[in-house]
């Protein structure tokens, strides 16, 4: 199994990223997808989540800091989940990984399963 996070780069306060991770090596409709963030020297942290699509389609759920500024998407033909980030703020700056969960959804990293690799996002004033 492998996620490959990328786009992750520098960009000014008020600017935007968008984060793609492309899974392979397991049937990626059957999983919850999850964007997760460390900050140097904090813990790491929930950011979104989207649940498998089942039968009536997809949930998102943020953090509360990230509401109405960051969307989760996926795209189950190309196996890819996406994190479009719009009005970036200086404590957006962190490493941000996908993780991958059997089914369910949640905001707790140690439920996950599989882990990318991260990518860097650094927010500039």
């Amino acid at each position: 199994v492998q996620l490959q996070a990328s786009g992750g780069g520098l960009v000014q306060t008020g600017g935007s990223l968008r984060l793609s991770c492309a899974v392979s090596g397991l049937t990626f409709s059957n999983y919850a997808m999850g964007w997760f963030r460390q900050a140097p020297g904090k813990e790491r942290e929930f950011v979104a989540a989207i649940s498998w699509p089942g039968w009536t389609g997809s949930s998102t759920y943020y953090t509360e800091s990230v509401k109405g500024r960051f969307t989760i998407s996926r795209d189950n033909a190309k196996n890819t989940v996406y994190l479009q980030m719009n009005s970036l703020k200086l404590e957006d700056t962190a490493v941000y990984y996908c993780a991958a969960r059997w089914k369910t959804v949640s905001d707790m990293g140690g439920l996950y399963d599989y882990w990318g690799q991260g990518t860097q996002v650094t927010v500039s004033s």
